[in-house]
């Protein structure tokens, strides 16, 4: 195998490296997003119910009364739609994780054959230059025949 095809195969491997690196950093930070959301949307609802009991507290009528319960439900369904959501982003992040962790381990493989192809042909140079170097120096010191 000629290194020309190894450095095709390389540079490919380092292309789809690449991208799975950055589809994996879209990845974080949109299930970073989406955790944030939810967080939010927790806190929002330990805000509100906390309203809600000081106005349960103070005296509130039936219809104040069904407006907080029914809002606290309809945070209580966002709350659980964002987990839904937060589940899948990591589910997809995971599944990123895994695409990059393939992607890298092909392209330490083309690099290992690559380098073992460098290797094999310094080894191929080196065998050349050395029996040069013999037959010259046999060359050299031969005695001349008169």
């Amino acid at each position: 195998m000629s290194a020309k095809p190894i450095k095709i195969l390389l540079d490919h491997a380092h292309t789809k490296v690449d991208e799975a690196t950055r589809r994996l950093g879209e990845l974080l930070a949109s299930e970073h997003a989406c955790e944030v959301k939810l967080e939010m949307l927790i806190q929002y609802r330990v805000e509100y119910r906390g309203r809600f009991m000081q106005a349960a507290r103070e005296g509130i009528g039936p219809d104040a009364w069904r407006n907080y319960s029914s809002f606290i439900a309809k945070l209580d369904d966002a709350i659980n739609l964002q987990q839904s959501v937060v589940n899948q982003s990591k589910l997809q992040t995971a599944t990123g994780q895994q695409q990059w962790m393939h992607e890298r381990n092909r392209m330490k493989a083309f690099d290992a054959l690559s380098q073992r192809q460098v290797a094999n042909e310094q080894r191929k140079h080196n065998k050349q230059e050395q029996t040069i170097s013999d037959e010259h120096a046999v060359k050299h010191f031969r005695p001349k025949e008169e």
